[in-house]
């Protein structure tokens, strides 16, 4: 799960990148952009809003997953009632963790690090062009489309993996009743 977040926080982040990437290393050693350039290009990016379609999807696949892990079970209300609770739980963690209050100032320090007020400049010019604005417009479903992707590409793999660890609890098992017995 953590990863699946830490993949569609990548994504979101990729939104601003759309325009030209400096070199790896280069920084912005020169010209850094000012604060006001980079709200405007997060304004401009929608940055906000992509967050917030995140927040939308992790919730929806939160629900999924736990229809998935509970499928053709009938679930009692008490059960069911929990369940509703932790996941509510955990929306509300990621929530306060993915405020915009909180990651803005983030963006802000690491966007001042990595771009040039000229590549700053780039990426707003670029973002409102109906190229632009596709992206932005685009990348909501980009993002649904490549998890549910990654996830069926995902399944079989941990399908392998967890017949794997089976096998080494039973090879361990064996040994040890070989030893104790």
């Amino acid at each position: 799960m953590l990863k699946r977040i830490l993949l569609v926080l990548s994504l979101c982040g990729s939104v601003t990148y759309a325009a030209d990437l400096p070199s790896p290393g280069s920084g912005a050693a020169g010209n850094p952009p000012s604060e006001a350039s980079i709200k405007q290009l997060l304004e401009t990016a929608q940055a906000r809003k992509l967050l917030d379609s995140v927040m939308a999807q992790m919730d929806g696949f939160m629900k999924q997953a736990i229809q998935q892990a509970t499928q053709g079970q009938k679930i009692p209300p008490k059960v069911q009632k929990d369940i509703d609770k932790r996941q509510a739980e955990t929306m509300a963690v990621l929530k306060e963790t993915l405020d915009w209050n909180k990651l803005e100032p983030m963006y802000l320090r690491i966007y001042q690090k990595s771009f040039t007020q000229q590549e700053v400049d780039g990426m707003i010019a670029f973002y409102k062009t109906s190229a632009g604005q596709a992206v932005i417009n685009k990348m909501p479903a980009v993002m649904q489309n490549t998890m549910d992707e990654m996830q069926q590409m995902m399944g079989p793999m941990m399908q392998r993996i967890q017949r794997m660890q089976q096998e080494v609890v039973a090879e361990l098992k064996a040994e040890g009743e070989k030893k104790g017995g």
